[in-house]
């Protein structure tokens, strides 16, 4: 489960920082970025009462970059 949560946050995170493709097509770019973050949205509604409070926090509020640190210190 912090896998998946992890690539989704880490791919989000790519496509943020893909500043060439953003340069190079702001319309793909921007559309790849919303599917992500509907990717992050879909994740967390459907695993919602799986995960500790201080995670559903960070997603709820999009502390993508919180998620990512908190899910990086608990255990497997």
């Amino acid at each position: 489960m912090q896998t998946e949560l992890q690539s989704l946050l880490l791919h989000r995170l790519a496509v943020i920082h893909d500043h060439e493709w953003r340069d190079r097509d702001p319309a793909g770019h921007l559309e790849a970025l919303r599917l992500a973050s509907e990717a992050l949205t879909d994740w967390t509604a459907k695993h919602r009462t799986e995960i500790d409070p201080q995670l559903r926090h960070f997603l709820a509020n999009a502390s993508y970059q919180k998620a990512l640190a908190h899910i990086a210190d608990l255990p497997p």
